[in-house]
C-alpha cells in the first residue's frame, strides 16, 4: 500500500471521528443519550484521562490530575510520532498490506484521541447542564487539558450476578459497559489485525541459499 491511500485511510477516519465529537458535544448535554436500537446507544461522556476513564494519579498518588494530565498527553505525543514513523517505514520497506492498514488504523485513532485531549479545552465551553459552543469564549480547560468525548454504548446485556458469584454476587452487571468512540474503534481494529493475524502482516522473508559454485 501506498503513502497517499494511508494517508487516504488516516484522513478518512479523523473526519469521521471529529465530526461525530463535534456534533454530540455541540448538541447533547453531558449524560444525554438516544436511544437507536435496544442494545446500541449514542451516551455522551467525556474521557478525562485514559482508558476505561483512569487517570495517572490513580497510579500516582503524589501528582495531580492536571500534571497527570499534561503527562498523559505529552506521552502520547511521543508515542505518535512512534507510530507514524513505524508507518511511513513500513511502507518504504514494503510491508505487507495487512500491516499498513493496522498501523494506519492505529495512527489516525491515536491521533483523534489527541486533537480531543491537546485543544477541546480550548475551543469548546463546559458541557455540564448545557450544550457546549464550539469556539467559545468562555473555555471549559487549556491547552493539553482537553477531555475526549466518548458516544457510542452498546448495552448488550444487563442482569445481575448470582448470589453465589465471588465478590460480585448479588450486584448488577452489565455487558458492554465502556462508552468509546470511532477512534477508539480504529485503535481496537488496527490491533486486533495485528495480534489475530500477526503471521501475514509480519511474514517471514525466506534466504535462498546458493548453491557453491562446481570447483574448476
Amino acid at each position: 500500500m501506498s503513502l497517499k491511500k494511508a494517508s487516504i485511510i488516516i484522513i478518512v477516519i479523523l473526519l469521521l471521528d471529529q465530526i461525530s465529537k463535534i456534533y454530540v458535544k455541540t448538541h447533547f448535554i453531558l449524560g444525554d443519550d438516544v436511544t437507536v436500537f435496544s442494545w446500541f446507544k449514542i451516551l455522551f461522556v467525556e474521557n478525562n484521562g485514559m482508558a476505561w476513564g483512569a487517570k495517572l494519579s490513580d497510579f500516582l498518588p503524589f501528582i495531580s490530575d492536571e500534571t497527570g494530565k499534561v503527562i498523559l498527553t505529552s506521552f502520547r505525543l511521543v508515542a505518535i510520532i512512534g507510530i507514524g514513523y513505524w508507518l511511513v517505514s513500513s511502507i518504504k520497506q514494503k510491508g505487507s498490506r495487512l500491516l499498513t492498514w493496522a498501523v494506519s488504523l492505529i495512527f489516525a485513532g491515536a491521533l483523534g484521541n489527541i486533537i480531543d485531549s491537546v485543544f477541546y479545552g480550548v475551543i469548546f465551553n463546559d458541557s455540564y447542564g448545557q450544550v457546549a459552543t464550539f469556539l467559545s469564549a468562555d473555555a471549559y480547560g487549556s491547552l493539553f487539558h482537553g477531555k475526549v468525548v466518548d458516544m457510542l454504548h452498546f448495552p448488550l446485556w444487563n442482569g445481575v450476578f448470582p448470589e453465589w458469584f465471588p465478590f460480585w454476587g448479588g450486584e448488577a452487571f452489565a455487558f458492554f459497559e465502556p462508552v468509546f468512540n470511532i477512534a477508539d474503534m480504529a485503535i481496537s481494529t488496527g490491533v486486533g489485525i495485528l495480534l489475530v493475524f500477526n503471521k501475514k502482516a509480519f511474514p517471514k522473508t525466506i534466504k535462498k541459499e546458493v548453491p557453491p559454485s562446481p570447483a574448476a
